[in-house]
């Protein structure tokens, strides 16, 4: 524990030195969802400002007990950023001793972001994709596309084709190559969303989130057996690929709700549940090879929180990072 008068302050150096593995962050969101499902976290649906049309710029607060873990990140996205030479996401994260309510760290929150984000596609890929899984489309191919990539493929071993799609050609060509060589994987660059996700077992988006889209991807474009996790709201599915569900989740439904009022996803389907209460077994994941399932993941807290802990008792050991007063 630090004195009562300095913090750890963590850069992205810092954090990328500590060494933390996708196994480990899949391990530790998934433990958070269990403790979500089972009505131990504290989180309430994150308050945000939107200075730019289709920028956005959020507060995520949560608590988990069980992990110790107590705190909030402030981040960003703006999608226009990168005419800037910057990133689309940046963000800080902001942890608390439970016990007093004392900072205890600031670190960078871009590396957190990635990877927990992928994270939780694999756990919701874990309980809602079929274990048979060989073959997966990633509609986006910037940070997330990366990270989702890796924790899928962490997740499933047997995962050895990817189809991927991006509007820029260049982003698409640089991202296949790098896939390929980090991964060995078998990288298809495809022309359209629909040719990269006909014939996919998962299938991601990760663009951008825009307030009105102009979702292309249509339910009768998705395979039978198909698990899709939105990480773009309603930005890539159109109303039909909602519908074509059998089995439809959100990671958190009092969130979901906030952004219905806040003008997002009018035309999806009610949720079934949430991606909490399927990992902790309170809802089934899948149950036959045909089902059509569907986990949108908005981004939660907890996801945050519980990797940024893990994060912070890393760094101790290792004596890395800055302290303050």
């Amino acid at each position: 524990m630090t004195s009562r008068r300095e913090l750890l302050y963590l850069s992205r150096a810092d954090i990328e030195g500590i060494g933390m593995k996708m196994k480990d962050v899949i391990h530790v969101v998934e433990q958070a969802f269990v403790e979500k499902g089972r009505g131990r976290v504290q989180m309430p649906p994150k308050p945000g400002i939107a200075p730019l049309a289709d920028a956005f710029i959020h507060a995520m607060p949560a608590y988990i007990p069980g992990m110790s873990a107590a705190g909030i990140k402030w981040i960003s996205g703006y999608p226009a950023n990168y005419k800037r030479g910057l990133p689309y996401i940046s963000g800080l994260i902001i942890l608390n001793q439970p016990t007093t309510g004392l900072p205890m760290a600031v670190m960078d929150a871009t590396w957190v972001t990635a990877m927990r984000t992928g994270a939780a596609t694999a756990v919701a890929a874990k309980y809602l994709a079929r274990e048979d899984a060989e073959s997966v489309a990633i509609i986006g191919c910037g940070v997330q596309g990366r990270t989702n990539l890796e924790a899928l493929i962490t997740q499933f071993p047997r995962l050895a084709h990817a189809y991927a799609y991006d509007i820029k050609p260049d982003v698409l060509g640089t991202y296949a190559s790098e896939m390929r060589e980090r991964f060995r994987v078998d990288m298809t660059e495809c022309r359209s969303e629909k040719e990269a996700i006909q014939c996919a077992d998962i299938v991601v988006t990760a663009t951008p989130i825009l307030k009105r889209p102009s979702p292309p991807i249509e339910g009768d474009w998705l395979q039978p057996g198909v698990f899709a996790c939105p990480l773009d709201f309603d930005s890539s599915f159109a109303a039909s690929a909602f519908k074509a569900m059998d089995r439809l989740y959100v990671d958190d439904l009092q969130q979901q709700r906030h952004f219905v009022e806040e003008g997002y996803f009018l035309e999806m389907p009610q949720p079934q549940g949430d991606l909490g209460e399927v990992v902790c077994g309170a809802k089934p994941g899948r149950e036959t090879h045909e089902e059509r399932i569907m986990s949108v993941n908005l981004g939660l807290a907890i996801e945050d929180m519980s990797t940024a802990r893990h994060l912070y008792d890393l760094a101790r050991k290792k004596r890395l990072g800055e302290y303050l007063e």
